[in-house]
């Protein structure tokens, strides 16, 4: 069987790995110039390379470390204990123990014990279609009460969907409570938070060189014009006037690439890829000569706030091992259309800066060595409430096309453990289907993951 697959990100390259594990003959195509996508690098102007958006790899992300030992990296994995806080009204307040949770200031004692309860209760839920009918509002005001929800969720959940999630299912946030959960360890409940050496790039080019081993071809700079289709079924890719055949294609874009590379679709199933809907991000990457704050992640409680959060990736990562910098990203995640995906990097610039030194005042511009603007408008999919039937399966209804993204993960939150999973699955959904088998729908090749997190 000849595969091609359409993407270079990390979900390609898996996919792309573990279907030539079982013997199928692989090509990947890549738009750009390298492979990685989201968990691609940049090369700063002094020669280093650096993550162009932050990730982590959670000491409980067990697919992932399982399979760096099956590549022979996991001598590369480093895991630090890591610290986390909620910066409101010119205080950073921290959350790293049980006595950091005892006085935690935003609260008063009885809606910490009700944030308590809301932990504990994330935990003990195992079927997460529980949750898939009330809105994320109702769940957390339901365990919580009002005022935890006023002070904690609800500006975290405005920053994070840019201002509306109202249709958000509880599943989003219980997904977050039981990973976030999963990385404390101990008695003390101390957050272990790591990485690879050289970033989720290393990951990638290990399973690279295993492709290439076995005959696989990575094909950079190869933007696909289209996913020919006739009579219902996929017979190759076209590259402006070329076009190569394939017994089948497997596409790991988001949604709305897939849309405009298969115009000879039904239209039932063109529409239907429509329904998925993203965040996307704005992402400053501030290097610095030395630490900001020492938490791995800020979450910004203020109303208003341009950023997301601020996340400081040098408290896990060396700075050794990027160059001696301190690296500091500053994410707003925005609707595909918000203004802040075309606004000039001047006032991006002007804004976090300003934003930032309100919340340092001892903050010295001088201590910037690189200011970095990354810009993405699908990043992470959003799934509404009762929205699992819109959820794209991994076969389609055209003939040897298949689907393997990020729009099929849930209720998982996207990162490099679920799309390492997804893409596993992914691909035996591909290879039972080749065969004969019938395959499930990608959201129902989710409840392993799911399970595992929530006995972690």
């Amino acid at each position: 069987m000849k595969v091609a697959i359409v993407g270079g990100g990390v979900m390609g390259v898996t996919l792309g790995y573990f279907l030539v594990r079982e013997g199928v003959e692989v090509e990947i195509f890549e738009a750009s110039p390298s492979l990685g996508g989201l968990a691609g690098q940049i090369r700063l102007e002094d020669g280093t390379l650096v993550d162009r958006f932050y990730h982590a790899i959670l000491s409980s992300d067990m697919h992932v470390r399982e399979l760096c030992e099956e590549l022979d990296i996991a001598d590369w994995l480093r895991f630090h204990e890591t610290r986390t806080g909620f910066y409101l009204r010119g205080k950073i307040h921290s959350m790293d123990n049980a006595m950091d949770f005892l006085s935690f200031a935003p609260l008063g004692p009885i809606e910490r014990a009700r944030l308590a309860w809301t932990v504990i209760q994330a935990q003990r839920v195992r079927d997460w279609a529980l949750l898939e009918g009330e809105s994320v509002r109702e769940w957390l005001t339901r365990l919580g009460g009002e005022g935890v929800y006023e002070k904690l969720w609800r500006p975290m959940l405005a920053a994070k969907f840019d201002g509306s999630f109202d249709q958000t299912p509880a599943t989003y946030m219980w997904s977050r409570l039981v990973r976030m959960k999963s990385a404390r360890k101990g008695p003390a409940q101390k957050e272990l938070v790591g990485h690879l050496i050289g970033g989720h790039i290393k990951l990638i080019e290990a399973m690279v060189d295993r492709i290439e081993k076995a005959g696989g071809v990575i094909h950079l700079n190869s933007p696909v014009q289209e996913i020919m289709i006739a009579d219902g079924r996929v017979w190759g890719l076209r590259f402006g006037k070329e076009a190569l055949t394939y017994d089948a294609v497997v596409a790991t874009l988001p949604t709305p690439h897939v849309r405009r590379l298969i115009p000879d679709a039904a239209p039932a199933y063109y529409e239907f890829l429509s329904k998925t809907e993203y965040l996307g991000v704005v992402a400053v990457l501030l290097v610095l000569d030395r630490p900001l704050s020492g938490y791995w992640t800020l979450n910004i409680l203020e109303d208003g706030s341009p950023l997301t959060g601020v996340i400081e990736t040098t408290t896990y990562i060396d700075p050794h091992f990027v160059g001696g910098h301190h690296l500091v990203y500053m994410p707003k995640y925005t609707s595909p259309v918000s203004r802040w995906q075309k606004a000039p990097d001047d006032e991006v610039r002007r804004v976090w800066l300003q934003t930032l030194e309100g919340m340092f005042p001892d903050f010295d511009r001088r201590w910037i060595r690189y200011f970095l603007i990354h810009r993405e408008r699908y990043v992470e999919p959003i799934h509404p409430i009762n929205g699992t039937n819109l959820i794209p399966g991994v076969t389609t209804p055209i003939q040897g096309l298949y689907l393997a993204s990020t729009a099929q993960i849930y209720p998982a939150l996207t990162n490099a453990e679920s799309v390492t999973q997804h893409a596993r699955l992914a691909s035996q959904a591909v290879l039972e289907e080749r065969t004969g088998s019938s395959v499930s729908p990608a959201v129902q090749l989710l409840p392993e993951l799911v399970n595992e997190h929530a006995d972690a």
